[in-house]
């Protein structure tokens, strides 16, 4: 008897896989995707009898802009599992790429064994040292009771404050080794406190300086999307009226058609948005942080104006241009305090009518009477027109993903899927497929440019193993576009290395991943055959041949002030 109660008092062992499993599992994590390899085995065979499903991507790079599609179009933190060695560094681009753009990501690395780490053995990578500069944090396992909390600082660090990537590094012994260890409840970091009250001094003088202000702009940031925030950013600038501009990933904050939005502005950006920066007298900054290309004279940008910048990461104010008014907070909850005061405004009435008759008279546009080429600008338009402006829209990067940016009718925050920061090609295809992971009942439509679509497009496999229903719009324009226009504005026509001597069938490429093509030609029979193709049930790639030498413009050159654009009418 006394035996009997002595191993009944014996805690369960288990393998340091399913100890994994079960915190990811805690941590409500719907899918994974991974690629397998030999220092991740044990983990792999231990998920063959779990849950949670592994989407196998044909290559590491795949499985991490995947998880960045999933991450940026549900706002979930994306879960990648790879192997050691080159299965790691392969997700380096991706995690640099979440790091800039500021996306929620834990991605688990394989690695040797423990005594192996340090020694050359086959297939290892110092990982830690490689993505030190380029994640929020990175652990190393070396004590299995250990995982539990480790894992519960990741995804708490990756999803919190600006959020970010986060590297778990794990050697296969912590795999295979037992233990008793229970999933973690708690977070202890001491070092790690993100502010998210806004100070209610700052508040009141921004408030003070709003009541001052003539000529008000608002900024919409990736920030605002990331705080869940475009309900109120819509009420605070209809309470009071002002004029609203965003930066690319904060496309979709405002619908594109609302009566105060300017649209984009930046380097590509609309010519009232980029004068509203030129002429206001405060602009205030919702989660954007002043990159080059919409800040792209720091010392030209905004004199005019007093500048306020609220943001959840303290390094971003003040960084690029110097705030007058800085607010450490997230950024929802500064607008509901900033919602909860009372103040009278100037009558800006004028100021509202000047920027709306530049919206009317300068807009975004193109040749639309062309009959000698396909506009890809007429293409997007249609796109919208036959989703009704409702779809998830992934890029790849370069022109195509520009034109997106003006063509579009982005009507909610988290719609626009793209690599903003880093600028990565190849981020469109396996992208626009973890967007459709995150919401399985919801249109995606994915465009990319031949360029792009030559990095990753293997990743087509995917599609009618899960059957995922996206179209893929490839535009090709035969070159490296965005390379090719900076050539022939820059460079005096030297296009050197942008014009692709050959290129593969893109529709036999797709029919030989079992999926449906067409290529379209002919600009007189252009939006019937698109519709027809686009309207077709299951995953679909529809080529269409645009014009070789169409410039993205207006276009702010390299160091220029935001109101000294190019190819404005």
């Amino acid at each position: 008897m006394a035996s009997t109660q002595k191993n009944a008092s014996v805690a369960e062992q288990f393998s340091g896989a399913k100890l994994l499993l079960d915190c990811l599992a805690k941590q409500d994590v719907e899918i994974i995707f991974g690629y397998p390899g030999g220092s991740v085995l044990p983990l792999y065979d231990a998920l063959y009898h779990e849950d949670i499903p592994n989407i196998l991507t044909r290559h590491e790079q795949g499985a991490v802009h995947a998880a960045q599609g999933y991450a940026k179009s549900t706002g979930k933190p994306g879960v990648v599992v790879v192997t050691s060695g080159p299965g790691a560094t392969n997700v380096v681009t991706g995690i640099a790429d979440a790091m800039s753009d500021s996306v929620p990501l834990v991605v688990i690395t394989g690695q040797v064994v423990t005594q192996g780490i340090g020694k050359d053995a086959f297939q290892e990578a110092d990982i830690l040292g490689i993505t030190l500069p380029i994640t929020k944090n990175n652990y190393q396992v070396r004590n299995i009771n250990d995982l539990p909390q480790i894992l519960n600082e990741a995804f708490h660090i990756a999803t919190t404050g600006r959020k970010g990537p986060v590297v778990v590094d794990l050697p296969k012994d912590m795999t295979v080794c037992q233990t008793d260890a229970q999933p973690a409840n708690e977070v202890h970091l001491e070092s790690y406190h993100p502010n998210t009250q806004p100070s209610a001094l700052q508040i009141n003088r921004l408030m003070e300086k709003l009541a001052e202000a003539k000529r008000p702009v608002v900024l919409a940031g990736g920030g605002v999307v990331a705080a869940n925030a475009a309900m109120e950013l819509t009420r605070f600038v209809e309470k009071y009226q002002i004029p609203t501009i965003s930066s690319l990933l904060g496309l979709g904050v405002l619908k594109s058609d609302h009566e105060l939005f300017l649209g984009m502005a930046g380097m590509h950006g609309s010519y009232a948005a980029n004068m509203a920066l030129v002429d206001c007298d405060l602009l205030i900054n919702f989660g954007c942080r002043f990159s080059d290309r919409l800040a792209t004279s720091p010392k030209d940008f905004a004199q005019n104006a007093t500048v306020a910048h609220v943001d959840i990461d303290p390094a971003e104010i003040g960084k690029i241009i110097p705030t007058a008014i800085p607010i450490v907070a997230d950024v929802k909850k500064a607008l509901l305090s900033m919602l909860n005061k009372e103040i009278k405004v100037q009558d800006t009435r004028k100021w509202q009518s000047l920027c709306l008759q530049r919206h009317q008279e300068k807009p975004f546009t193109y040749d639309r009477d062309s009959t000698t080429e396909i506009k890809p600008q007429k293409v997007i338009e249609l796109v919208g027109k036959l989703t009704k402006g409702n779809a998830y829209v992934v890029t790849d990067v370069g022109q195509h993903q520009m034109w997106v940016a003006q063509y579009y009718p982005f009507k909610f925050a988290n719609q626009l899927v793209t690599s903003g920061g880093l600028g990565t090609m190849g981020y469109g295809i396996p992208a626009g497929i973890g967007a459709k992971f995150g919401n399985p009942d919801s249109q995606i439509v994915v465009f990319v440019g031949d360029g792009g679509f030559q990095m990753t497009n293997q990743e087509f496999a995917i599609l009618n193993e899960h059957q995922l229903d996206i179209k893929f719009i490839l535009l090709n324009n035969n070159s490296l576009g965005m390379v090719r226009q900076w050539q022939e504005v820059f460079y005096e026509n030297r296009r050197s290395q942008s014009v692709f001597a050959s290129s593969p069938d893109f529709v036999m490429l797709a029919k030989a991943y079992g999926i449906n093509g067409v290529k379209i030609e002919n600009p007189a029979t252009m939006e019937a055959d698109f519709t027809k193709a686009f309207n077709k049930p299951g995953p679909g790639l529809i080529e269409v041949v645009i014009s070789p030498t169409e410039h993205v413009l207006p276009m702010i050159p390299p160091g220029k002030a935001n109101d000294q654009m190019i190819g404005v009418d």
